[in-house]
């Protein structure tokens, strides 16, 4: 759902991007149902896109409605009810099993999931025996699971996986129910917040590029392969967002927690906003030429093909489609 936003920072965002241009009279807007995270690395795009007027700028109404994780996205987008969604690590799930298209990407989430431990817990080896809270099949576990073999530790044996909801695992961690939780930002503002004692063990900067997990959007196949025009007014839009990002990216952090992050404060808010590795649209069609992206999208697959045993599974050459981006964004 959207959510609120002050006169003076749409004001503010459209000086940014440039006015959206009026419709022609009688031109009605493109409806799209989009679901989302609401976490900087996932929605920032969108809430600057849409105070800035981009989205508008390019005919296009964006009906936003928020998940808890990105399972759940893709649970509702597979059932029909949103047309498409952008989330973390994710995206290299569902559409593996055939069940939605990727075509753009938002980011790296460089520094996003991060593991934070107890006073006692000193090293990842200290966590053999012990219970870590995380959101399973999430951008949270996956970091996990390679930080977990990075200290030769077995995620399977060594450690007892305790999956829940994001909000429970940190409430779990703070209450002293587990000694670890795994978790993406903003939630380590309510650790710090509620925890003083407790520190960040590690987080995913640590197993870049070897491990980059990328957040991005998918659509779903039937509306995907109807609406290619569609597609490619989103990605001129957010090709105008990430411009911003990348050329202002003080402001852009500035306006996000004003309008949609008041809870965080700022300088907590522009650390969780430096989590996200962003890319240049022209750094991102390197990207998306040589292969890069796929390589990346790939390697997540694979940690969801082994963990969710997943039979048949598509290769992300496969269900990634650079070619919209490709044909739109020509920096």
């Amino acid at each position: 759902m959207a959510i609120q936003r002050r006169h003076v920072i749409q004001a503010a965002a459209a000086a940014t991007l440039g006015a959206a241009a009026p419709l022609a009279f009688g031109q009605a807007r493109t409806q799209l149902k989009v679901g989302y995270l609401h976490t900087p690395a996932v929605d920032g795009h969108i809430w600057i896109g849409q105070q800035g007027g981009a989205f508008a700028k390019h005919g296009l109404e964006l009906e936003l409605v928020q998940f808890t994780t990105g399972l759940e996205l893709f649970q509702a987008m597979i059932g029909g009810s949103l047309d498409m969604l952008t989330t973390g690590a994710v995206v290299s799930n569902f559409p593996a099993r055939g069940q939605g298209k990727v075509f753009l990407m938002n980011n790296i989430e460089y520094a996003t999931a991060q593991l934070w431990v107890r006073e006692d817990i000193r090293t990842l080896a200290d966590l053999k025996g012990k219970q870590v809270s995380t959101t399973t099949g999430t951008t949270a576990h996956v970091f996990l699971d390679r930080a977990l073999r990075s200290a030769g530790v077995d995620p399977a044996k060594d450690v007892q996986l305790v999956n829940q909801r994001m909000t429970e695992a940190v409430t779990s961690f703070i209450s002293g129910a587990v000694p670890a939780v795994a978790l993406w930002v903003p939630f380590d503002v309510t650790v710090r917040q509620k925890m003083p004692g407790a520190r960040k063990l590690i987080d995913a900067s640590a197993f870049f590029p070897q491990a980059a997990i990328m957040g991005g959007w998918a659509a779903r196949n039937d509306w995907y392969d109807r609406n290619r025009p569609t597609v490619l007014k989103l990605i001129a839009a957010w090709g105008e967002v990430n411009d911003v990002i990348t050329g202002k990216p003080e402001a852009a952090a500035e306006m996000l927690q004003k309008s949609n992050y008041k809870e965080v404060p700022l300088a907590d808010f522009k650390e969780q906003f430096k989590a996200s590795k962003y890319y240049t649209n022209a750094e991102w069609r390197t990207r998306y030429q040589d292969g890069t992206v796929t390589k990346w999208l790939q390697q997540v697959t694979d940690f969801f093909v082994s963990n969710a045993n997943i039979q048949g599974a598509l290769k992300a050459e496969q269900y990634f489609d650079a070619k919209p981006f490709l044909e739109t964004i020509k920096a």
